[in-house]
Order: structure tokens, then C-alpha cells, then sequence
């Protein structure tokens, strides 16, 4: 992994400068990137920890070739845990942009499904996705997917319709399909998922939207040993206001299809005592209290795995995000977290706290 991490950056470098050196390449052409430091610790019953962490670092490359841009983009992680990180190609794609009201995109990209899932890391204002993004939006997938960022392989048409006065959209869809089994990785069982999803703006910085995802993941096994596919049946109910540096966003995600015990691990055994429904919402604000320089924060989310209470894991989170400057942003959380899958009812609530150092480049 070292090894193919030094050999892509090396890469990077040497296209970059021989860039600067053309200029035509030059306007066509940008390397970028960032990096999130954090700490992390909780007080959890007979876990407790406290830990320093690369959170991720990425490379990015985009580009322009007439009416396509295309993407590349490195990631850098211990998504393995400490000492154990993880190196590989997170996009890889090229996408027609000739008209906004029809654009198509080819490769290794988000998945159309949520708003939050294609949300920027390092701009999503929090230590991580809702629970319910990261379980049954591809990220560590109930499905048992190795955790793919919310990527898949795939083709996808999107566009933007009906032009306001003021410059934004009435109205936004977007379908893809996809292999169904996330990054890097080809097909199981030569079956698609099908992703689709249609959003409204009736005023700029509001979205009201809808997905649907009818798929499978294949490669599972069963109590008896055999090789299924897991059938997939998503839905997503969205809405978003976000303007001058207020944001506020809700979304509830339910999921019809077997799941494993460890999500994200790359299980492919199915756990049936979890039920075949999993559900779960968060509803968040941000807002400045400084304007460019101090923004306070506010999260409820709620993730079920098996669709009832008492298997829910909810957060009641708090924090500061504090920008240095417009490329490094300080940020900090306090969640009291409610567990009811542990055992113990009298351990089931327990204090939670992070802190990240992120910084772009």
C-alpha cells in the first residue's frame, strides 16, 4: 500500500509540474487536496478510549477535455483502524457537461442517493455522516459492503431544469446504475442497481427531494452455507435550506434486504436475527455566529437497525466549527449518546467528544 500510495503521489507531482509548464494544460487542469487530523474519545462501559487519528488525507485531479471534465481523486485513511491505513482510488470518472439539463457521467462516483452522502467531508460540518448515511448509503453498508464513501461503479444522467431569475433551478433529477458492489470492485451477479433521485427548489437555497434504490450485493452467504444475492430496497425523504452560511437539513432512509452483524467489515455472512428493514433520520443546523469565522452546530439523528426501538442508537450532539482561514477550520463536538442494543440498560447512555484539525491545499 505504502508502496502505491508513493508511486500515485509521484504521479501527481510529475503531471502537475509538467502542467505548469503548458500553459494550455495549465487552464485545464488542477491539483488539490486535504487533510483531517482528529481526536477522538468516549467513555463507553468497558470500552472506553481516547485517541489522536488521521482521519483521511486525499489527492485530487480535475480536468477539462472540451465538453467532458473528468476526476481523480486519492484517498488516505486508517479505516482499518490505527496503524493499519488504507490506500486506494475513490473517483475515477468523466462526465459531458455540454448542458446543465443533461449531463452524463462514466466511472467510479457517489451514488445517487441522500444529500448528504455526496456532501464534501471536509464541508459536511461534522465528525461523520449520520449513522443512517454511513449504514444504508454505501459508506460501512448494512449489506456488509466494504466501506466505499458512498461510490460505486456506474453510468449516471442528471440535469437541471426550469432556470429562475435569480440564476438557480426549479427542479433536479438524477438516475444511475451501478454494479452494486461499491469501490473498486466488479460485479457479483451481474445484476444492477437501479438509483434514482428527483429534487425541487422552489426558492434558492431550499431543496425539497425524493430518492428510490432497487438493487443487491452479491457474494453472500447464508445459514446453510450457500452464495446468495441480497435484494436492496431503498428509499430517501430530503429536505435542505441552505444560504448565507445557514444550513439546515433532514433526511429519513429506510432499507427492505438482509444485512450482516459488522457493517463496513466486508462480512458477507447474513445476519438474520437484524430482520430485513433498517431505518433511520437525523436533523441537523449550522449557523454562523460570526460570519466566515465562527459557526455553531446542533445534530439529533437516530440509526435502527432492525427497525425498532430497541435496537436504536441516537446522539444529541453540539459543537463549534471555527475557520482560521477559508483553508483551515478547527472543529469540535459533545454528543451524549443513547445505545439501547447494549445489554446493560443502566450503561446505555454514555458522553461522546471530537476534535479535527482539517485543512485544504
Amino acid at each position: 500500500m505504502k508502496k502505491l500510495f508513493l508511486t500515485c503521489l509521484l504521479t501527481l507531482i510529475a503531471v502537475s509540474m509538467s502542467a505548469q509548464q503548458d500553459k494550455k494544460w495549465y487552464d485545464n487542469f488542477k491539483l488539490s487536496g486535504y487533510g483531517m487530523l482528529q481526536y477522538q474519545g468516549d467513555d463507553k462501559e468497558g470500552s472506553e478510549h481516547n485517541e489522536f487519528n488521521l482521519r483521511l488525507m486525499r489527492l485530487i485531479l480535475d480536468g477539462k477535455i472540451g465538453d467532458w471534465d473528468w476526476r481523480a481523486q486519492i484517498q488516505g485513511t486508517n479505516a482499518k483502524g490505527p496503524a493499519e491505513p488504507t490506500v486506494q482510488l475513490v473517483d475515477l470518472y468523466a462526465e459531458w457537461v455540454k448542458y446543465k439539463e443533461a449531463r452524463l457521467r462514466v466511472g467510479q462516483f457517489k451514488r445517487a442517493f441522500t444529500f448528504e452522502n455526496p456532501t464534501h467531508p471536509i464541508t459536511q460540518g461534522w465528525y461523520s455522516y449520520a449513522d443512517v448515511i454511513n449504514r444504508l448509503s454505501g459508506f460501512g453498508d448494512r449489506a456488509g459492503e466494504k466501506s466505499s464513501g458512498g461510490r460505486d461503479i456506474g453510468i449516471q444522467l442528471q440535469g437541471d431544469l426550469f432556470p429562475a431569475s435569480d440564476g438557480h433551478r426549479f427542479l433536479h433529477y438524477q438516475v444511475g446504475v451501478y454494479n452494486g458492489e461499491g469501490v473498486n470492485r466488479k460485479d457479483k451477479d451481474e445484476r444492477k442497481d437501479i438509483i434514482g433521485g428527483i429534487w425541487v427548489s422552489p426558492v434558492k437555497g431550499l431543496r425539497i427531494g425524493a430518492f428510490g434504490w432497487n438493487g443487491s450485493h452479491g457474494g453472500m452467504t447464508t445459514m446453510k452455507g450457500t452464495n446468495e444475492s441480497v435484494t436492496l430496497n431503498r428509499y430517501c425523504l430530503s429536505a435542505e435550506w441552505d444560504k448565507d452560511e445557514y444550513t439546515f437539513r433532514t433526511e429519513y432512509v429506510h432499507s427492505q434486504g438482509w444485512g450482516v452483524t459488522s457493517p463496513g467489515s466486508g462480512s458477507t455472512t447474513i445476519d438474520y436475527s437484524l430482520g430485513d428493514k433498517a431505518d433511520g433520520w437525523y436533523v441537523f443546523g449550522i449557523v454562523p455566529v460570526i460570519k466566515s469565522k465562527l459557526h455553531a452546530k446542533a445534530r439529533y439523528q437516530c440509526y435502527r437497525p432492525t427497525k425498532d426501538m430497541d435496537s436504536s442508537k441516537s446522539m444529541y450532539e453540539v459543537g463549534m466549527n471555527y475557520f482560521i482561514n477559508k483553508n483551515l477550520e478547527i472543529t469540535a463536538e459533545y454528543a451524549r449518546v443513547n445505545d439501547r442494543a447494549i445489554a446493560d440498560h443502566d450503561n446505555q447512555n454514555y458522553n461522546f467528544v471530537d476534535v479535527e484539525l482539517d485543512f485544504r491545499f
